[in-house]
């Protein structure tokens, strides 16, 4: 929409790039152009503003399929103005000159003449495709179908109306139909995956018993083992006990044998030692035969004193004094008989 503006009376139209306007003064048109700005008067000025930028129409209905199905068509046209004095002259796009609001519903009608258009042509391909065909290829037929459609109706160029692009966005059944349609391929569906499921158990299962057939033969492999184990450790056990008996009988013939030659050594310095302990006591013997008694008897004293313990004091009563006395007065020196 134009911004118009009030001063003293007159009125100042500026308009945007992508909006066409026409201004008929008492019947002439003295501005045609996108994108103007002008001043004018209310009273003796005609506006016309034609968009001429792309719009999109979006649009939504209902049509039946060969096997009398109801489906819902979604779909987008893009079209623009590509002759706006034609379009200016076909349909009302004056505006107020005060206000520069569109005094009718220009957009509308292009909208419901779009619309139209492009129903017929859906109508007209669905009637004859059956449901699971427009379901599959129904987007493709149908866009081509109205596409062709809007190219050779007569009444756009003859508005100044130009199709850019046809978009069909769906084509979906009523819920009902469309549940139905499901259900084949989700019960496909559970079954592909109750096989994967079946499947993935077996492997489960043949790896289970596999494993399972490892491990028995990797006891049967240890049991085996241990076995040789316990052969091995009774050899070296037997072994062990024969080295050590054979040890123990040398050990013992060793330690006889030293007895043995102890025992003789022994005996020989006994017999040694009792050889020369006789001979010295004869020696002993010889020497005191040939000496005269007063020498043994010396040597019987002094061996006597050698042998008493040692005498610090030394007590004389009279009684022995008197003894001593008489035995010395005798005849004889007092020396015993």
């Amino acid at each position: 929409m134009a911004d118009i503006t009030r001063r003293f009376g007159w009125r100042h139209l500026r308009s945007a790039p992508t909006a066409h306007i026409r201004h008929h003064k008492r019947g002439t048109l003295t501005h045609d152009g996108p994108g103007l700005s002008f001043w004018y008067r209310s009273l003796s000025a005609a506006l016309s503003e034609v968009p001429v930028d792309d719009r999109e129409l979006a649009m939504a209905f209902h049509a039946r399929t060969a096997d009398f199905q109801d489906v819902t068509v979604q779909a987008t046209v893009t079209y623009r103005v590509s002759d706006p004095a034609l379009a200016a002259a076909r349909l009302d796009f004056s505006v107020d000159p005060d206000t520069g609001v569109w005094r009718g519903s220009p957009l509308d009608q292009i909208a419901t003449l779009l619309t139209e258009t492009a129903q017929q042509h859906t109508l007209d391909a669905l009637a004859r495709t059956p449901l699971a065909t427009a379901l599959v290829d129904g987007v493709t037929l149908v866009r081509e179908r109205v596409s062709a459609g809007l190219a050779t109706e007569p009444r756009l160029p003859a508005t100044g109306l130009d199709v850019v692009a046809t978009r069909v966005v769906a084509i979906r059944p009523e819920a009902e139909v469309e549940r139905a349609l499901r259900t084949p391929a989700r019960e496909q569906i559970q079954q592909e995956a109750d096989r994967a499921t079946y499947e993935r158990r077996a492997v489960a299962v043949e790896r289970e018993r596999a494993i399972a057939e490892n491990e028995l033969a990797s006891q049967i492999e240890l049991a085996r083992r241990e076995e040789h184990l316990v052969d091995q450790r009774g050899t070296n056990a037997r072994r062990e006990a024969e080295e050590r008996a054979a040890a123990d009988d040398v050990r013992a013939r060793a330690e006889a044998s030293r007895a043995v030659r102890l025992a003789k050594a022994e005996a020989e310095a006994v017999r040694e030692t009792g050889a020369a302990r006789a001979d010295a006591q004869a020696a002993w013997l010889r020497v005191h035969a040939e000496v005269d008694a007063a020498t043994l008897h010396a040597l019987a004293a002094t061996r006597l004193a050698e042998n008493l313990p040692r005498i610090d004091s030394l007590t004389l009563s009279p009684d022995l004094l008197t003894g001593l006395l008489a035995r010395l007065g005798r005849p004889g020196g007092g020396t015993p008989a």
